[in-house]
């Protein structure tokens, strides 16, 4: 029965990571159009660092932040553009963003699953010795 235990508490550890890693690439998403002017910080994406445990599990182990410097983009017609034109945008790359979105999201899917099981094993020894 300890099997079962250590794998909840295993697919626990990866259930809190990847809503962390979901969270943070939400964010990501949301400010991807996020525009400021020249004189400003570009918004920074916020990047999940992992460590693993010595229990076979994983912790998240900190957060680490993109460039403010962003990348300027010549948009002379936006309110915020300096007298050059340009606007400072953040250094997010969409399709990055979007592929660990996809990985983040099976990622949580499969602690998922490994929870359901692992019940479902506790549940079915609890039966057994019921009987």
């Amino acid at each position: 029965m300890s099997g079962a235990f250590e794998a909840l508490r295993i697919a626990n550890s990866a259930l809190g990571a990847h809503q962390t890693w979901l969270d943070s690439l939400a964010g990501n998403i949301a400010n991807t159009n996020t525009i400021t002017s020249t004189d400003e910080n570009a918004f920074q994406a916020t990047y999940v660092i992992f460590s693993a445990r010595p229990d076979g599990g994983v912790d998240v182990g900190g957060l680490a932040q993109s460039s403010a410097e962003g990348r300027l983009v010549n948009d002379p017609n936006h309110p915020l553009a300096d007298e050059d034109g340009y606007v400072r945008a953040p250094d997010v790359d969409m399709s990055s963003q979007m592929s660990q979105l996809i990985m983040a999201q099976r990622g949580f899917q499969a602690a998922v699953q490994v929870t359901k099981t692992a019940q479902d094993e506790y549940t079915a020894a609890l039966q057994i010795g019921a009987r």
